[in-house]
């Protein structure tokens, strides 16, 4: 309770500018909901739609035509490939192009390996030196579109694999 009323004003001035202040945030959650949601229905129209990212690859036991982009000064290139773990699993030489390559899922001595995640990087080398080691793209269906409880809206591939819109790059039709 201010004694003069000058201290009465300032602090009414002080109260008002509070109140609007969390009316603006209060619109401006509501505008930033509103566009996640806008969002998600403009990304719902990709469900179906084959995805090419550097996601892990669910394997079922069927093979799996991979992306791998080498450098195009590398004399060889080699695909390396990494449990859900990440240890690697496999090194296979590979060609210096960006032909799909097909990842039939068999060890080197003919084994098929187990059910599960498995990512995939590409090892460039020029003289004998490693010159770059890059992801492998690879085609999955994306099965869904959801908030992903931090504002954004990722996209969920056959096999669970969560993947953000940005990380796509290309889709296609199934099939």
């Amino acid at each position: 309770e201010p004694l003069d009323s000058t201290e009465y004003a300032s602090q009414l001035a002080q109260f008002s500018a509070v109140e609007q202040q969390v009316l603006s945030n209060d619109l401006l959650t509501a505008m930033v909901a509103q566009m996640g949601t806008s969002n998600m229905a403009q990304l719902a129209g990709w469900v179906g739609m084959d995805a090419r990212s550097a996601a892990p690859v669910s394997f079922d036991g069927s093979p799996v035509t991979l992306e791998p982009k080498p450098m195009s000064i590398a004399d060889q290139a080699f695909l390396v490939v990494r449990n859900a773990a990440g240890n690697e699993v496999q090194r296979s030489a590979i060609p210096v192009s960006t032909d799909p390559v097909v990842w039939a899922g068999v060890g080197d001595d003919g084994t098929p390996f187990p059910p599960g995640d498995y990512s995939f990087e590409v090892e460039s080398f020029a003289g004998g030196a490693m010159v770059l080691s890059s992801p492998v793209e690879s085609y999955a269906r994306i099965v869904e579109a959801r908030n992903n409880g931090n504002g954004q809206t990722e996209l969920i591939l056959q096999g669970g694999q969560p993947v953000l819109p940005d990380d796509i790059s290309a889709l296609r039709a199934p099939g």
